[in-house]
């Protein structure tokens, strides 16, 4: 069976013109992108992939993504990301989505961004909640587009963060809990899936401009170093553990009210709405004292003060809102 098998692929390889060194596998080329021989990666893929290898289609979709071994070519990445990803495979079913999104096809990007929401990707919760917001390919959706960027920002993505500040100074307060609820249920349930592998990631790209009255997303950030999943030919490298969900800590002893350390609870056009965000994380942020600071028309809240930076980073966890951590 094996051997039909085998000889099965061999037969279907040969009669779409391609030919690969003898013993080629998707590890082999692993072991050669690791070294920096990416001509030799490719080499090792290019076969397997057109026999219908899911890793190896993802991996050389990498590699013309990225212009490693071969030109760079966005649109065969996004051909064989396509093919990967029509078989299953989660990480090219993520790259897929964000390439549709990238090359200006938003409808076809959107069921496969939906796919990678659900597993809590960021990078499509960051895409998908910025079209939300916008109302751009999608019908807009406040609170789930502010659920997703909150859990895009939980997650460690710094555009998130800062889009997340830009979200504040355009919904309203019953839409900014709204979606604050929606992000906890988001939470709770991705704690009951398998944790996803996380991989180094190359350069990060600049983090989303705001528009009026919408937030643009300017180019993502880009997509972790090939790795194949596991498969019984093509072991993939051991992975970074995953980034943990920062956890809510017990209310901490009242801090120094005259440290230099503030954290940021958002950005608002009215003071009022920034007194009554004030008014629903007081009790969290028992000792700390709420600022008020004008800033280009919006008064953004702060709270504090705290003596260290680690003491205001529990306090960001405890307050129970997207925050970050400022220096005052």
């Amino acid at each position: 069976m094996v051997m039909k098998r085998m000889l099965g692929l061999l037969l279907v390889a040969a009669s779409m013109g391609a030919a690969w060194p003898a013993g080629a596998d998707v590890k082999a080329g692993v072991d050669a992108w690791g070294r920096g021989d990416y001509k030799a990666a490719v080499e090792q893929w290019r076969g397997p992939a057109v026999a219908g290898d899911p890793d190896a289609q993802f991996n050389l979709a990498q590699a013309y993504k990225l212009g490693r071994g071969v030109p760079l070519d966005p649109a065969l990445a996004e051909s064989w990301f396509r093919k990967a990803a029509q078989q299953g495979h989660e990480q090219a079913q993520d790259n897929y989505g964000l390439a549709l999104f990238q090359s200006g096809k938003k409808g076809d990007a959107v069921p496969w961004l939906e796919k990678s929401v659900g597993r809590g990707e960021p990078r499509a919760q960051l895409v998908l909640g910025t079209m939300l917001f916008n109302g751009d390919g999608v019908t807009r959706d406040y609170p789930r587009a502010y659920a997703l960027m909150t859990r895009a920002s939980q997650a460690g993505l710094n555009a998130a963060s800062e889009t997340l500040l830009q979200m504040d100074q355009y919904i309203t307060p019953a839409d900014r809990e709204r979606g604050t609820r929606l992000a906890q249920q988001y939470a709770a349930q991705a704690r009951t899936l398998a944790p996803r592998p996380t991989l180094a990631a190359t350069p990060a790209a600049t983090p989303p401009a705001p528009r009026q009255p919408a937030i643009r997303t300017t180019p993502l950030p880009a997509s972790s170093p090939v790795a194949p999943k596991p498969t019984p030919v093509a072991a993939k490298p051991t992975p970074a553990a995953p980034k943990p969900t920062p956890v809510v800590a017990k209310p901490a002893a009242t801090p120094a009210k005259s440290g230099a350390w503030r954290i940021q609870l958002g950005a608002f056009r009215d003071r009022a709405n920034a007194e009554a965000q004030w008014g629903k994380v007081r009790a969290r942020l028992t000792g700390a004292q709420p600022f008020y600071v004008p800033a280009g028309g919006v008064t953004r809240l702060q709270a504090g003060g705290y003596a260290t930076r680690a003491a205001a980073t529990q306090a960001c966890a405890r307050s129970g809102v997207p925050c970050v951590v400022v220096n005052g």
